[in-house]
């Protein structure tokens, strides 16, 4: 009995601790490694909706949208850790459809979707409303808010698959390039 407890007790201390690294390294913005951390210790953690969300936002901060699905599927048991589910479903579910429509030239353009703040909503929301009479090899999209801000849409080939491609410019300087594939 007793080695059981200090067996709990230890798991709970390393468990405290790895939530507290991730923690730390989203607030120092260190998202990459914050993702990676929550993605290899997320099973101990499938009921601490404070873990799973802020693992989801941190993967979201760094483009890794496809690990947005084990936080979709987990985050269930509050109202806010719902609307966080909902926010990353919609993100994944614009980015596999946009990448369909540029990849099978499939028409998104009749579909009424929520939308989030997300760049990958933002373009999105500027592909589907934009007229398209043949497909381009890339598109540029102003930003609705901020007449500064353009976005570059198009595909990069590869041998393997091919990536999906955002880059944001801010008065004509490249300011991040966001690759999803």
């Amino acid at each position: 009995m007793r080695k059981l407890l200090l067996t709990m007790l230890i798991a709970a201390s390393l468990y405290g601790d790895i939530k507290n690294d991730m923690l730390e390294l989203y607030q120092n913005k260190e998202y990459e490694s914050a993702c990676e951390l929550g993605f290899k210790n997320y099973v101990p953690y499938l009921r601490d909706e404070e873990f799973i969300s802020l693992y989801g936002f941190a993967c979201l901060k760094i483009d890794y949208v496809e690990r947005l699905s084990i936080p979709i599927n987990i985050l269930k048991l509050s109202q806010e850790s719902r609307s966080n589910a909902a926010y990353f479903s919609i993100i994944l579910m614009q980015k596999k459809l946009l990448y369909h429509a540029l990849i099978d030239n499939y028409d998104i353009s009749s579909l009424n979707l929520p939308t989030t703040d997300y760049v990958l909503s933002k373009v999105f929301d500027l592909y589907s409303k934009h007229k398209k009479d043949k497909q381009q090899e890339f598109y540029i999209f102003e930003d609705e808010k901020d007449n500064q801000l353009k976005y570059k849409l198009y595909l990069l080939k590869d041998a393997r698959i091919d990536k999906m491609v955002i880059e944001e410019f801010h008065d004509s300087l490249s300011i991040k390039k966001h690759i999803y594939w």
